[in-house]
């Protein structure tokens, strides 16, 4: 409703009128009100809106109250002014002014401020080589200025970056023909790969990728470890992703019979295909590949780890892997020797050593099993054991007299690396030899010592430590709890003093006062005599109710 508070109290007639021509507005029967500026009002604005209130109240329909006044907007900046950054205003000066730098003699700022070179002798005592003054610029940016992270960015500058990246495009393009040109190779992939890589891949003479051999090896480069690929940009692994031009497990076999596949792992651990070998299929299950690598030695690895573990060693692979390593190869130097002397003590009981010698399989065959596959080009590719690659550093380099390399020893008592030639934890020291690996057998025994010499020095101290708690225990036990050797004549002498209190206190309870002396020096201490009299006297009548009673001798008068 855009109606005026102005109106004042209106009648009943009045207001039905008033309402009667809002419906017709709302239902488009009747013209929208226009304000003052001649701008139609919506009929459907809530009136808490439309209409004004009494301080702005015009006395005519509009929403003027609403909107911001015209002379009230703010001014500010265009978005695309920014600072003028590295320039000078004019010319520089040509003696030194009062209140300038003393460092440069610029006047826009004070030498503590100064960004050029701290001169030897400033500008304020030679008057020479004034820089000029920076151009201070002081501008209101809005809203949009102040949160524009582009602001101030010369697009120039990206320009440069894009000619010299077309520059060395056109450097590896002129280099790729150039060796095409040269190639006098009769190889017709090595002439497909060279095109491929100039751009040739569109030409239909070098045919299509599905004659190419080496479409195999296309993402070998690149690819990751198996059943994971790892993001570079975000360095987040995540599992079980395939190629998108590999075949997905389920799709190999579609018997529904067939290995079960769990779609939130991305894993099927049988064989899709049983009546194929695991060595010719594409895919054997992922428990082939468990059991297949250095898989099943890490899975000892870790077994031999929870094992000791249980038993009380202190062997944490992922606190300590090289430890745990060291700890697993003596495990099984150990399990060999124990395994061949059973074995000879054995055969030196039982005999038949003999039996057990033979020649080896291939002498006894003249053939061998081994599974050894061929490229075209009369390359191995499956069946023979790859030749390491070699390294791009420096190996085997000895240095200071040294004949191992630094890390070919393990000291297991501080676990730490060193040279096997002479026994040494210092890195890049000088070799000794022999008479190194005997001193630092003589220093690691003389250590051994001492900690032993220490070790025990300690177990007396404990041990002094427990007798003397177990003597303050036994001061300390009440009176009473411990075996009593009591003196007969105290005895008697205490339980006669006992009869005689309870004597006395019977007095007072029956009216048998007297005076006796009040006893200041009385002693506190209660002996072990005296204790035993107090429990006799106490269990002496515990069983005669009449034994504590007494007849006063006035009670009968």
């Amino acid at each position: 409703m855009a109606t005026s508070s102005a109106i004042g109290k209106l009648s009943r007639e009045e207001y039905r009128r008033q309402k009667d021509l809002d419906a017709a507005r709302k239902a488009g029967t009747a013209p929208a009100a226009v304000d003052a500026e001649g701008k139609a009002i919506n009929p459907h604005i809530p009136q808490y809106i439309s209409q004004a209130p009494w301080y702005l109240d015009t006395g005519a329909p509009s929403l003027a109250h609403q909107r911001r006044p015209e002379g009230e907007a703010e001014v500010k900046d265009d978005i695309n002014q920014w600072y003028a950054r590295g320039q000078r205003a004019g010319p520089a000066a040509t003696k030194f002014r009062k209140g300038a730098c003393e460092n440069c003699g610029a006047m826009t700022h004070k030498r503590a401020d100064c960004l050029e070179r701290p001169r030897k002798k400033g500008a304020k005592f030679t008057g020479k080589d004034i820089m000029p003054d920076e151009i201070i610029q002081t501008f209101d940016s809005g809203y949009d200025a102040k949160r524009d992270r582009w602001n101030g960015y010369d697009p120039s500058e990206h320009k440069k970056i894009m000619d010299e990246y077309t520059a060395l495009e056109a450097a590896r393009q002129k280099l790729r023909e150039e060796e095409i040109d040269n190639q006098t190779t009769t190889d017709l992939a090595a002439v497909k790969k060279l095109a491929k890589a100039s751009g040739g891949e569109k030409d239909p003479d070098f045919g299509s990728s599905d004659e190419d051999d080496e479409d195999e090896e296309k993402y070998a480069d690149a690819a990751d470890a198996v059943g994971q690929k790892l993001d570079t940009k975000t360095r987040i692994t995540v599992r079980n992703l395939r190629i998108r031009e590999d075949t997905a497990k389920y799709l190999i076999n579609l018997d529904p019979e067939s290995a079960y596949y769990d779609p939130k792992t991305r894993s099927m651990r049988d064989a899709p295909d049983k009546s194929v070998r695991p060595e010719d299929s594409k895919f054997a299950g992922d428990n082939f590949l468990r059991m297949s690598g250095d898989a099943v030695a890490a899975q000892k690895l870790q077994v031999f780890a929870w094992q000791a573990s249980e038993k009380g060693n202190d062997v944490d692979l992922h606190a300590n892997p090289t430890a745990g390593e060291v700890y697993h190869q003596e495990y099984l130097q150990k399990q060999e020797k124990t395994k061949a002397a059973s074995q000879v003590s054995i055969l030196d009981r039982y005999g038949g050593g003999e039996y057990l010698k033979k020649p080896p399989k291939e002498l006894l065959m003249g053939q061998t099993e081994a599974y050894v596959e061929y490229s075209r080009s009369g390359q191995v590719i499956k069946g023979k054991e790859r030749a390491k690659a070699k390294s791009k550093y420096q190996e085997d380099l000895y240095i200071n007299n040294h004949t191992q390399v630094w890390g070919s020893w393990y000291n297991t008592s501080n676990r730490q690396w060193g040279y096997a030639c002479c026994h040494s934890t210092t890195h890049a020291s000088y070799c000794t030899g022999e008479a190194g690996i005997a001193a630092a057998e003589a220093s690691s025994h003389a250590m051994m010592l001492k900690m032993e010499k220490a070790r025990v020095e300690e177990q007396k101290k404990a041990e002094a430590a427990a007798s003397a708690s177990h003597i303050q225990q036994e001061k300390a036990k009440r009176l009473g709890e411990q075996d009593m050797q009591l003196d007969k004549e105290r005895l008697a002498q205490a339980l006669k003093e006992e009869r005689k209190r309870k004597a006395d206190e019977e007095d007072d309870r029956f009216g048998n006062d007297k005076k006796r002396k009040y006893n200041n020096n009385m002693d506190v201490d209660v002996t072990e005599e005296e204790l035993e009299a107090y429990r006799i006297t106490k269990r002496a009548g515990a069983d005669d109710p009449m034994y504590n009673y007494k007849d006063s001798g006035d009670q009968y008068v």
